[in-house]
């Protein structure tokens, strides 16, 4: 019988390089409705930094939906980003 697929951690480099604070980042698999709970818990991650994600949900998914909330409340959503061919995301104001 052949092994059964191991499901893996799924992770990423995600740079912030615009010019805004990020508050609140959250994913979600791309074929799922709700946002999973948020990536940097109590941390901010600042304009300029960069963080390695690790999303451990279990699944072999790899498009995920993607929403930033910043310092001013304002929201920034990207849908459908494919991170397992990417390995990194990279926010700016462009």
């Amino acid at each position: 019988m052949p092994a059964a697929a191991q499901a893996e951690d799924l992770t990423f480099v995600l740079t912030n390089a615009s010019s805004y604070n990020i508050t609140n980042f959250y994913t979600s698999p791309a074929n799922v409705g709700e946002w999973e709970e948020d990536v940097l818990g109590e941390d901010v991650m600042p304009s300029g930094s960069q963080v390695n994600v690790t999303i451990a949900d279990g699944s072999d998914q790899c498009v995920y939906d993607m929403k930033f909330v910043f310092e001013d409340g304002s929201e920034f959503v990207r849908e459908e980003i494919d991170l397992c061919s990417l390995g990194e995301y990279t926010l700016s104001d462009n």
